[in-house]
């Protein structure tokens, strides 16, 4: 095989190589995040690469014509024909003599297809629960209540009407994550059924994003104990399981179950009782 054609037929498989490289990428990108431009860029070169490996094998490696035999109209001898159709079968033959591009080109196309397959993940009824997305916060059994500073918080750092925003411990600042701690009078408490173990000594905690727009609830109206959210107005009971008593807001703030650990620091007995924030998702 001739230098150039050699050369040109390595051009057309990396051209091939790379798109199968990118189809790979597109896949990998798929799994570990959910960068739209890096998605994007995968697919780009992925497409680029076959758009030019085929460019260049039209015009490297396929018979260049067209090719015209000026001669007078007669019947060819057998012998003749036989020969015409001989050199025609040896022009066609690059496309399935070049093994190298074909091979690579099969590759890109094999890759190419099978990461075409992972998006289907997403239309799949197996595909992300809404409501688990929303209701997985980095609050866990265990995790220890800190202020946005990050120091643990004892029951006795808050004062009677005292209102603080806590998050678990190595979490602190995460939006999804704050809870508002308020000390009430324990007698006065008048919580769910199934939740009268959840406050200690008269705290009890409640996700600070308002359930009607994912607003700050950072507003204690300590004469009433409600919660008010400044956007929309909706006020939440605070003894009575921060449930919904005026306003758009037609969910209760989810509340966090609190205990005291071992060093005497406010700990979580386990997570939000429901997903914090808006409930514009979910059918009411």
């Amino acid at each position: 095989m001739s230098g150039p054609r050699r050369r040109a037929e390595r051009h057309v498989a990396v051209a091939f190589g790379v798109a199968a490289l990118a189809a790979a990428f597109f896949a990998a990108m798929y799994v570990l995040g959910d960068d739209t431009q890096l998605l994007g860029l995968g697919l780009l070169v992925a497409f680029a690469g076959l758009a030019v490996g085929f460019a260049l094998w039209a015009h490297t490696l396929l018979p260049q014509g067209p090719f015209v035999e000026e001669r007078e109209p007669m019947i060819s001898p057998l012998p003749e024909r036989r020969a015409l159709a001989s050199e025609f079968a040896r022009d066609e033959a690059p496309l399935t003599r070049t093994a190298l591009p074909r091979r690579m080109l099969t590759l890109a196309l094999g890759v190419l297809g099978l990461a075409a397959l992972f998006p289907i993940r997403s239309l799949l009824a197996r595909g992300p629960n809404p409501w688990r997305a929303l209701a997985d916060t980095p609050w866990r059994a265990g995790a220890r209540v800190v202020n946005d500073r990050g120091r643990p918080v004892r029951p006795g750092d808050v004062a009677e009407g005292g209102v603080v925003t806590v998050f678990p411990e190595g979490r602190a600042g995460i939006g999804d994550a704050a809870v508002l701690l308020i000390r009430v009078d324990p007698a006065d408490l008048e919580l769910p059924p199934g939740r009268e173990n959840w406050a200690v000594d008269g705290l009890v905690a409640y996700s600070k994003l308002c359930t009607h727009a994912g607003c700050p609830v950072g507003l204690y109206v300590k004469q009433t104990q409600q919660l008010l959210c400044p956007c929309h107005q909706s006020l939440f009971d605070v003894l009575g399981g921060a449930r919904p008593v005026a306003g758009p807001a037609a969910r209760p703030l989810p509340q966090l179950p609190l205990g005291v650990g071992a060093d005497g620091t406010l700990v979580a007995r386990g997570g939000l009782s429901g997903p914090p924030g808006p409930g514009y998702w979910r059918k009411t």
